[in-house]
């Protein structure tokens, strides 16, 4: 295997729980299918949220299936649209303490207490792509991008499961700062 993996750009979403999905679409809501993810079992949905904070509104996507945990996940420049200070880089997951906002849906409105963050960039891989690698779960590592504005991140965590798929995640501020669009390709420079 080389030490090369497809980087992707993950835009501004939600992931909601059940109870929130009814809250915004109603009793008999369910989540449809718009495009499956790389992610196995991920798919962004038909299903969009506005999002409302002090400042501003943003329209998302809900990223399926439902999760045991209401999660939105910005870039600092969406945070700062919406009006909301300190939104914490978080591994995804981490919501404690993580500013709320207002979820406004087709059928209602829920005021979520917290969960809101920037994630930390990270790579998911299979336990025989880590083995390949070189790397462990939770392992911090540098990312080197060769693009048309080169770039090393640094402070990438590894996220290693059987059910993952090789692949780095980065939000749309570091694509941008990086010109990573298209099929753009990272490596592992420790």
């Amino acid at each position: 295997m080389q030490n090369k993996f497809i980087v992707e750009t993950s835009a501004r979403h939600i992931h909601v729980t059940d109870a929130t999905l009814k809250a915004l679409f109603g009793a008999d809501a369910v989540l449809h299918n718009k495009k499956d993810l790389s992610q196995p079992g991920q798919f962004a949905c038909e299903e969009k949220v506005t999002l409302v904070g002090p400042k501003g509104e943003l329209k998302v996507s809900i990223l399926g299936p439902t999760r045991p945990a209401d999660q939105v996940e910005l870039s600092f420049t969406d945070a700062r649209t919406l009006g909301l200070k300190a939104v914490p880089v978080r591994e995804s997951g981490d919501v404690a303490g993580a500013p709320g906002l207002k979820l406004v849906g087709p059928c209602g409105e829920v005021e979520m207490a917290e969960g809101t963050i920037v994630a930390k960039r990270h790579i998911h891989m299979t336990p025989a792509d880590a083995e390949a690698l070189g790397v462990s779960d939770k392992e911090i590592v540098k990312v080197k991008m060769n693009t048309a504005r080169p770039v090393i991140f640094e402070d990438v965590v590894v996220r290693v499961s059987p059910k993952f798929a090789l692949a780095m995640h980065i939000d749309t501020d570091e694509c941008n700062a990086a010109a990573a669009f298209g099929e753009v390709y990272g490596e592992i420079v420790k």
